[in-house]
């Protein structure tokens, strides 16, 4: 068959004035010779902390270093935190890194993310263990899955707050997402975005930490450059931190992308509408964003019916020009076997269920209408 164009799962939204102010700022900071914690780092935490609406942001070198540090100011240590299954290896990861211990919660087929009901029962069973070594529940580590918002998350938050639990959002996949007037980022007690190069803004690597607590805010630039309290620079070492910073060059792109996300955000949200007015007349399902006020659908979350199977989907789609990129995930963390002895022997049948079970199409704000357009016949075409 004659393939058209192809349809990638990701593109890196630049202009050519935009590469140019880039190399010319770029030249500047290399002659300058102050290539961490400069002007770039600064206005790009200025300008984050005013588009999430919190009091601080605070850039580090990646998202996992983001949620390292703001697990350490909620003194994880020796606690249980609540975090879904369904999850990158990274949030994981960062719990135990931090010294604390996970319990996993199942999810939602609707959102990908669990319910209110989840968190409240593993909240109850945990109370019933309390004299176990680590196993007093401190908080939350939600993540926001593809973007995705649950409409419930207001009311976790509200819940573990009577409960004496803090709630923090992993937010890698939600720049820009917002429900009920707020951003994803200041919905919960502190959040951590990732700018990895596939992310819907990128800063090649890097990461933000939004916080509203000054004194959070004060540890955490202590933290991610080496214990050094109130000093970028200097021999004194007060907190036992690492170096999480981000470059001047990576800040001076993500100042870029930045300005942008708004425009890439609409380009997104129209390619959302085109894909899945086509699934809808078809009645198949994909995980929603109509409740929320903005999303970054970073993924398209689209349910595989029965007896579909994503490898022969992906394959079929591929031979027409449309490439599937990664999906959210396909292996739930309780499965991994690095994490292997946590929650051993408690199941987690959703996440069992869709995990392998789903599939995310391309959707960037690189597609034109007619690309996706051409994605939504597509999968109707495959899923039916």
């Amino acid at each position: 068959m004659t393939i058209n164009q192809q349809i990638k799962p990701f593109y890196f939204d630049i202009t050519d004035d935009e590469i140019q102010y880039f190399l010319s700022e770029s030249e500047k900071i290399l002659r300058s010779g102050k290539l961490i914690l400069g002007e770039h780092t600064t206005a790009f935490e200025q300008a984050f902390a005013e588009y999430v609406g919190t009091k601080y942001a605070i850039a580090v070198n990646s998202g996992s270093s983001g949620l390292e540090i703001i697990l350490r100011l909620k003194k994880v240590e020796g606690t249980t935190v609540l975090v879904p299954t369904n999850t990158n290896f990274a949030t994981i990861a960062m719990v135990i890194r931090a010294g604390g211990k996970v319990q996993y919660l199942d999810m939602d087929e609707q959102t990908f993310a669990p319910s209110l009901a989840m968190v409240k029962e593993a909240v109850e069973v945990g109370r019933g263990l309390v004299t176990k070594p680590l196993q007093k529940i401190s908080g939350v580590l939600w993540v926001h899955i593809g973007g995705v918002i649950s409409p419930e998350f207001p009311q976790v938050v509200e819940y573990c707050h009577q409960q004496g639990l803090f709630v923090l959002e992993d937010t890698a996949h939600a720049h820009g997402s917002k429900i009920n007037g707020v951003s994803a980022g200041n919905l919960g007690d502190g959040a951590a975005f990732s700018f990895f190069p596939t992310k819907v803004m990128t800063t090649c690597e890097g990461g933000m930490i939004t916080l509203n607590n000054e004194e959070e805010d004060y540890i955490a630039r202590s933290l991610r450059n080496q214990g050094k309290r109130g000093m970028d620079f200097g021999g004194l070492h007060t907190d036992f931190g690492n170096s999480m910073r981000i470059t001047e060059i990576n800040a001076l792109l993500g100042r870029i992308h930045l300005a942008k996300l708004p425009e890439m955000l609409n380009k997104r949200q129209r390619a959302y509408e085109l894909i899945t007015a086509p699934l809808k007349e078809a009645s198949l399902s994909f995980v929603s964003t109509e409740k929320m006020d903005i999303a970054s659908n970073y993924k398209l979350i689209v349910h595989l019916p029965e007896g579909k199977n994503a490898k022969e989907v992906k394959t079929a789609l591929a031979e027409e020009g449309i490439f599937l990129g990664g999906t959210v995930y396909e292996i739930p963390c309780h499965q991994q076997p690095v994490f292997q002895g946590i929650c051993e022997g408690q199941n987690f049948p959703i996440a069992e269920r869709w995990c392998p079970n789903h599939i995310c199409p391309p959707l960037t704000s690189g597609m034109t209408e007619t690309d996706a357009q051409r994605v939504g016949e597509a999968l109707v075409r495959h899923l039916k």
